[in-house]
């Protein structure tokens, strides 16, 4: 038997058709799953090799700024665990995670009220994993995921992997709003429909920048529950707030209604990649045989890693540290965008990353990137964040990595783009639509200006 590929001429002899069987740029075209037809490249990863070029100043992507990490001392606790516990760090580990850096992942989610117990925790490749298991086990083709507008562009990634409708929910300048989710999941039900659950990004939303308010995170919970929607809590910046102490989570209120993800990503390293899941004990079961049947277990050298520097380490006081670092950069942004855009409105972010901004009418975000980059700033258009394609008025702003004085030089060059667009677009005006719909009811917004 000839081992060799069809050609696209044999192919056709045989009446399958060359798209069936391969085509000339792929042999194996025809054999990839159907979910691979929903598969397509992030558009902020697609913007990493422009953007990380030095003369460009990166407002897109979330990289936390590692440089004031102990690195000497922290390399010498790395090199000390090697010599003393090298065998165990280098070797198979448990499918769930280490029991020690579990039991310290229940010691940092105390700081948002959740009381936990370290058997409920499964230690995952960072939150991503932990975002691919739980739909991995929850949706199946055509399933519904609710999820606020905008929403993550990973998580939109995810879902759409595995063949899921993400049904857009509204949030304003005090996160998702209550009354639309219950609008939304009611409609569903009024179709026969069900979510499978609800993601959200309660605390300094990515890519939104605002945080669901107190007072709000009950009544989701009540909603959710109502519609019989489990919730999956992704909280990756919790700790990084500006002003006053972490929000409770939401996991804290309803620990059976709620899946929890977390990373050390943020707080710590993303190098090591280690994130976590706390889920009802059914739940967590059922993640621990999908996570042992995608990679075996998670890396114990990353985890014995994490776990020295949780114990030897004044952590807590590096994440203060993170704070006002994040916080005098999120203010450069803020200063620039005043002095520099005044054309356009903001969120002002309590934490976290990042700064959602709407540009003046008739501009298109998507459009106007390749003159963006070659001004020598980069950004991650609207449309990334919505699973339909709308959002082009907006952008997504990182101030994380960069330093106040590039921020501001970032803003400035941006402000160039933005005004030379705006201009030609009062003299030429423009074909750009208004929005998109949301998949029920009445588009759902982004979260609109915060007053500046």
């Amino acid at each position: 038997m000839s081992t060799e590929h069809p050609t696209p001429t044999e192919t056709e002899s045989t009446g399958t058709g060359a798209a069936a069987a391969g085509t000339r740029l792929d042999p194996w075209f025809g054999s990839y799953s159907a979910r691979t037809r929903g598969m397509k490249a992030s558009e902020i990863r697609a913007l990493f090799a422009v953007a990380n070029r030095p003369e460009v100043v990166s407002l897109a992507g979330g990289m936390p700024n590692i440089a004031d990490l102990p690195m000497a001392d922290y390399a010498d606790a790395v090199a000390d665990l090697l010599r003393e516990r090298g065998t165990r760090a280098l070797q198979y580990g448990s499918g769930q995670g280490e029991p020690e850096l579990r039991d310290q992942i229940t010691q940092v989610m105390a700081m948002e009220g959740i009381n936990a117990h370290p058997d409920d925790v499964v230690v995952t490749t960072g939150s991503q994993q932990a975002l691919d298991l739980v739909s991995r086990i929850f949706l199946d083709p055509g399933d519904i995921v609710v999820a606020e507008a905008p929403s993550y562009v990973g998580a939109l990634g995810v879902f759409r992997a595995y063949e899921a409708e993400v049904v857009h929910v509204a949030m304003d300048e005090h996160g998702l709003v209550p009354e639309e989710l219950d609008r939304v999941l009611t409609s569903l039900a009024e179709q026969g429909r069900r979510a499978k659950f609800l993601y959200t990004v309660p605390n300094f939303h990515n890519p939104g920048g605002v945080t669901l308010t107190l007072e709000r995170r009950p009544r989701i919970i009540e909603i959710a529950r109502r519609h019989g929607v489990l919730i999956l809590e992704d909280n990756p910046y919790g700790l990084l707030g500006f002003d006053g102490e972490p929000l409770p989570a939401m996991a804290s209120m309803a620990p059976d209604d709620v899946v929890y993800l977390g990373s050390f990503s943020k707080t710590f390293a993303p190098g090591y990649r280690i994130g976590w899941a706390l889920a009802p004990h059914a739940v967590r079961e059922k993640l621990v045989l999908a996570s042992e049947s995608a990679i075996l277990c998670p890396s114990n050298a990353a985890q014995l890693a994490i776990s020295t520097y949780l114990s030897q380490f004044d952590w807590q006081a590096q994440v203060k540290e993170y704070r006002r670092m994040y916080a005098e950069r999120r203010d450069a942004m803020i200063g620039a965008l005043t002095e520099y855009l005044p054309s356009c409105t903001w969120t002002v972010p309590d934490g976290g990353f990042y700064v959602w901004v709407r540009l003046p009418e008739g501009l298109d975000a998507r459009e106007m990137l390749p003159r963006a980059v070659t001004a020598l700033v980069a950004y991650v258009p609207g449309t990334a964040f919505y699973a339909d394609g709308s959002g082009s008025e907006y952008l997504r702003l990182s101030y994380c990595y960069p330093t106040p004085s590039r921020i501001v030089e970032g803003v400035r060059r941006l402000a160039g783009v933005v005004n030379a667009e705006a201009e030609l677009v009062g003299l030429f005006g423009t074909g750009r639509p208004s929005g998109g719909s949301a998949d029920v009811g009445a588009r759902a917004e982004g979260p609109g200006p915060a007053t500046v």
